[in-house]
């Protein structure tokens, strides 16, 4: 599957906006971001206002990167959320924020994202006491993640959990750190989820 393989700070400064992709190092004064709060490249400086079309594509775009999705993947949650009952943009989010990588992320088995799907890959967890090695699972309410036993070792699980405390718990997870588990307790709201992101500029983009 095709991934983005280059600088990941690029990404933020592009967006205009931290996105914590790089674990520890997105709140150390080392941060790209900081230091250059600017869109990278030779006219990074001078880009000029964006059109209607290009805030609703940044927005898009932002969102993608932030949960580390492709474009068609993308695409398809999009469908699925305008399927479901209640309102397309935050239907979008809640997929995004039930998938097994990000809950990993969130309850602090992983630095970032991209951690998360690198430790699922490698079978290092379980959900409901069974082995799932696809990060874009989909968590229910009430599905338990925890850590294999052969695994609570790994001095990245261990890091990560260290540094959660500097990002907090969010309220629709529950975290048992002596047990390495957590559980996707509820569906999160868009309050609850409090994303600087306008997703409805998505759902005005992909409506077109």
């Amino acid at each position: 599957m095709a991934r983005y393989t280059g600088s990941v700070c690029r990404i933020c400064r592009r967006e205009n906006m931290k996105l914590y992709l790089k674990g520890d190092r997105c709140y150390s004064d080392k941060c790209a971001y900081e230091r250059r709060s600017y869109p990278p490249g030779q006219h990074g400086q001078g880009r000029g206002k964006l059109s209607g079309y290009g805030l609703q594509l940044r927005e898009k775009q932002k969102i993608r990167r932030m949960y580390g999705i492709l474009e068609n993947q993308f695409k398809l949650y999009f469908k699925e959320s305008d399927r479901q009952k209640g309102i397309t943009g935050t239907n979008l989010l809640v997929l995004m924020e039930r998938r097994l990588d990000n809950t990993i992320y969130r309850l602090g088995f992983a630095n970032s994202r991209a951690q998360a799907r690198q430790l699922v890959r490698h079978n290092h967890f379980l959900v409901n006491g069974k082995r799932v090695n696809i990060p874009s699972y989909l968590l229910r309410v009430g599905d338990v993640v925890a850590v294999r036993e052969d695994s609570q070792q790994l001095s990245a699980i261990n890091e990560a959990m260290e540094a959660l405390p500097r990002r907090g718990l969010l309220p629709w997870l529950e975290l048992d750190r002596a047990k390495f588990a957590g559980v996707f307790k509820s569906s999160p709201t868009r309050e609850e989820m409090n994303l600087p992101v306008q997703e409805q500029l998505v759902v005005e983009l992909y409506s077109k």
